[in-house]
This record gives C-alpha cells, structure tokens and sequence, in this order.
C-alpha cells in the first residue's frame, strides 16, 4: 500500500486563488490586450459562479500583481504587465539575506550577463549594418560620466533595454531592465560594491555596440564580460 509524502501536508487552494487564476484563463481566452476592460464585478460573479467577494478578493490580487488595472470610478481594466512586482520581490529577496548580500548581488549580475550574452546572435543579426543613433548618444553620456568620475546607472539600463529591444524580443528587453533595476536598488542597500573601473565599464558599451552593428556576435559577448568584469572585481573585493 502506499504511503503519502512525509513533511508539511498541502493547503488547498484559496476561492481567491480560484478565482483569480479563472479571471486570467478569462482574460486569455477572450484574447483581451493591455488597456482592455475586464468585465464588472457582477459579470465576473456570474459568469465564473464564484461570490462577489472571491472576485473582489482576487481582483485586488491580481492588481498587486500588475495583471489588472483598477482604476477606481472607471472600471478594471487588463495591466500593462509590467515587471516591477518581480523587482520588488527580488529586492525584497535580496534584502533578507544579512551577512548575505553579496551573494545575492553576484547572483544579479550572473543572471545579467546571462541574459546579455544568450541574446548575443540575435542580436547581431538584428543590428548587423544600423546605425542607432540613440544607442551611441546613451554610449557617449555615460563616458562622459565615466570621465566625470561618476556613475551611470540609469544609462546602464536604459542602453541594455534598447539594444534588446532591437531582435523584437517582447520579453527580454522588459527582462534585462527589470534585472538591472534589481542590481540598482541592491547596490543602494548594500551602500557598496561600485564598478571599480568605470572608464571600463563605459567602454565596454562601446564595444558591445560596435559589435553588433557589425555583425559580430563573438565580439558582443566579449564585450559583455569587459563590462562585468569590474562589478565582478568589486564583489571580489568585498568578499
């Protein structure tokens, strides 16, 4: 006869659970798009048989987690989906960890050049011949700060998030943004752990973008780890 798995018995689903996850298949199966009105709340009672207060419950979680828009007076309306209930959590994450910290700024900035370097042929194809002129405006800002001796997170992320938003990746543009806001927000927690070289940092940009618009994908993911190499030595560092 078999047993049931030792350890922690599971908790059954919440009616907010519940209904939350039936309004999203409600949402897709109806192919509704960001900016698009949900039913009422009286629509989504009768149409799920679930209680007005299991929908009112669910809506506001879905709110929190930006898969819905309530906009109070108007109505409820599908979420941008933006990513910033992940960042949230991961800075929240990362935060919790006393004494630990490091080890969780290291694992942001592995998931960064990750996510830059598998991104590396697409990303050569797409650019191969261009000229992007914002791309080499947001290159020249941040040697300028470089020479300034400043940092230059905001260009940082805005750089990373237009250059992938070049292959029409709808997800990975959002994606890298959103890993760079967390790296942002756990550096100001940890008050430590700058690049150590800036002038590196600024350059390698340049050369990721020279690279791409070349065609070379070789030479974009080297160029990759010449612009972490300094946050790496830094961590290294503190350690």
């Amino acid at each position: 006869m078999a047993h049931e798995p030792s350890g922690a018995p599971s908790r059954p689903r919440s009616r907010t659970s519940d209904a939350a996850d039936r309004i999203k298949d409600l949402i897709l199966t109806r192919r509704l798009r960001p900016g698009d009105p949900v039913p009422t709340e009286s629509e989504l009672t009768d149409t799920l048989g679930v209680s007005r207060s299991s929908v009112r419950e669910a809506v506001r979680t879905l709110s929190a987690l930006g898969i819905v828009d309530v906009r109070h007076g108007h109505g409820t309306f599908v979420g941008e989906l933006s990513l910033d209930p992940l960042v949230e959590t991961l800075v929240f994450r990362g935060a919790l960890q006393p004494g630990d910290g490091l080890r969780a700024l290291r694992e942001v900035i592995e998931v960064r050049e990750a996510l830059d370097v598998a991104m590396a042929e697409r990303l050569a194809e797409a650019a191969r011949g261009t000229h992007d002129a914002d791309l080499w405006a947001l290159v020249a800002t941040m040697e300028e700060s470089a020479r300034d001796g400043e940092t230059f997170a905001a260009s940082d992320r805005a750089f990373h998030a237009a250059l992938h938003a070049l292959t029409g990746n709808s997800l990975v543009g959002p994606l890298v943004a959103a890993f760079s806001d967390v790296h942002t927000a756990v550096v100001r927690h940890l008050g430590a752990c700058l690049p150590d070289d800036l002038a590196q940092t600024a350059r390698a940009h340049r050369d990721m973008l020279e690279a791409v618009e070349a065609g070379d994908a070789p030479g974009y993911r080297e160029a990759v780890r010449r612009h972490y190499a300094p946050l790496v030595r830094a961590l290294d560092a503190a350690a």
